[in-house]
């Protein structure tokens, strides 16, 4: 075989894990359906001809990612505001600077002032847990090797114990808190509580009462280093490229334009991978980083799986609800810089959910805003993959309209200023970065899919029922968002895997 491993998807979870292989000294082979790398995390031209990065305004890789595999990236310079943008004009905007941060909150709250530094000493506590516990390997229930597993597992519970009584209490409570109930125990301000649930339900079908969100606000918290987002010098694609060139050095390749089909299976055991072209490599591993769902049913097949297996796949819970608006402007859009967030008040982003329960695009959605000189690119909930009464190629206009008018009500002039638009809706995630209902996490990241459940029960390792297939995407444990954790992973396993035949 010309090569160890295969894998699927040049996005940064495929890059991270195919580093690892290659510095193990495996020769290593990452397959790119479209013409260029980076999957999600890409700065790239789009058709209306200005260049943006499309998907995240903002990646960083967790950095012992960084640290072992000799990425050249650099911290970003400035660390920019998060401003909220409230009714009546006004806004607050929360510093990175704990000090300005506490005088701007105290125009609100005295009260809420006083415990900004205590809350975001215990969110980055919380958040260096939830990093630990992504680099911890899940247990695969109901089946336990006490001696293997019980050691991580217990090293997890000694950080947990090491945060102390009264914070391991709060961040294990928080967990199945919505975002409502965990900043009301905190603030009494509806400006700041607004400002920190909108992160929690960002990139979620999910609403700030929702249960849950006291996660997913941890693991945004982590993913961002905080509340706004730092961009990255030159656009987000210089990570991935960071990735590409570092596999390089190390021996491995990278094909774009080269789409898997299917992976080859026989007797229950990964052979290789089969293109769209026809043509077939084989390799005795192989790492998929593409959805879960994607891939057992779409790239492996139902025929190969247990029929249970196939049926808790199809059960995943993809749940898109993203869009993504970006505008280039005369330049007099008249925004600041950072990170702007239109979430009023939580029952402002509850009603925004509302409507993707119901299949419609949100008549008043929560946008958060980042800017690059001439332009403006807006993160759109809830405008939901399946609408009830529309199709995505007229919701794509609704979509553009709301979010200029909703921006334009709290900016005036950005309409004025709007030369031309580029959306990407939930249906193009799908059928142009390959994510299955338009999800940006490869699966829901609620409680019944975090942690030894994800992606599915009893297969929280990274493994699937078929010998020599791992996944390492976003779909699995450590996932979601930008961190490179579930590639790592992955690739960590896979290495010291007794079922993998090295050629």
């Amino acid at each position: 075989m010309a090569y160890d491993a295969i894998v699927i998807g040049a996005g940064h979870n495929g890059l991270v894990a195919a580093n690892y292989l290659a510095k193990a000294g495996r020769r290593v082979l990452v397959l790119e359906r479209r013409d260029i790398i980076g999957g999600q995390l890409v700065t790239e031209r789009l058709s209306d001809g200005f260049t943006v990065d499309t998907l995240h305004a903002s990646a960083h890789l967790r950095p012992d990612i960084v640290k072992h595999l000799g990425l050249a990236l650099a911290a970003p310079n400035a660390r920019l505001p998060y401003t909220c943008l409230l009714d009546d004009g006004k806004r607050l905007q929360i510093d990175t600077d704990p000090l300005q941060a506490r005088d701007a909150i105290c125009a609100f709250s005295a009260r809420d002032a006083g415990r900004w530094s205590e809350f975001v000493a215990f969110m980055d506590r919380a958040a260096a847990f939830l990093d630990a516990a992504y680099r911890t390997p899940m247990p695969r229930l109901p089946h336990f090797a006490p001696l293997r597993e019980g050691m991580p597992l217990a090293g997890l519970l000694w950080k947990l114990r090491r945060l102390g009584g009264r914070d391991m209490f709060r961040v294990v409570r928080a967990m199945s808190m919505s975002a409502e109930e965990f900043t009301g125990s905190w603030f009494e301000s509806d400006a700041l509580r607004a400002a920190v649930s909108a992160l929690a339900i960002h990139g979620f079908t999910l609403g700030p009462m929702s249960a849950g969100t006291g996660f997913t606000l941890m693991h945004n918290w982590l993913n961002r280093g905080g509340l706004a987002h730092q961009p990255v010098a030159g656009g987000v694609g210089k990570v991935t490229a960071a990735l590409a060139e570092a596999l390089q050095a190390r021996g491995g390749e990278v094909r774009t334009s080269a789409e898997v089909q299917n992976v080859t299976v026989d007797r229950e055991r990964a052979t290789g991978v089969r293109l769209a072209n026809g043509e077939e490599i084989a390799a005795p591993l192989v790492l998929s980083a593409a959805d879960p769902r994607h891939t057992f049913l779409k790239l492996v097949g139902a025929a190969e799986l247990p029929p249970e297996f196939v049926w808790q796949a199809q059960s995943i819970k993809l749940r898109g609800c993203v869009a993504k608006v970006h505008v280039e402007t005369d330049g007099r859009h008249g925004l600041s810089e950072g990170t702007l967030a239109i979430a009023p008040s939580i029952k402002y982003l509850e009603r925004a959910y509302d409507a993707a329960k119901y299949g419609e695009v949100s008549q008043q959605p929560y946008l958060e805003v980042t800017t690059n000189g001439n332009f403006v690119s807006i993160h759109f909930q809830f405008a939901p993959y399946s609408l009830r009464n529309l199709d995505w190629n007229a919701a794509r206009n609704v979509v553009e309209q709301r979010a200029i008018e909703t921006l334009d009500a709290h900016c005036a002039g950005f309409k004025a200023s709007v030369k031309r638009v580029q959306t990407i809706t939930p249906r193009d995630l799908e059928t142009t970065y390959g994510l299955s209902e338009g999800d940006l996490n490869h699966g829901q990241l609620i409680l019944d899919q975090i942690f030894f459940m994800r992606p599915l029960p009893g297969w929280s390792k990274h493994a699937t029922p078929i010998d020599g297939l791992y996944l390492c995407g976003g779909g699995v444990h450590g996932g979601g968002g930008i961190s490179g954790a579930s590639g790592r992973n992955a690739a960590k396993i896979a290495l010291t895997a007794k079922r993998v035949r090295w050629s």
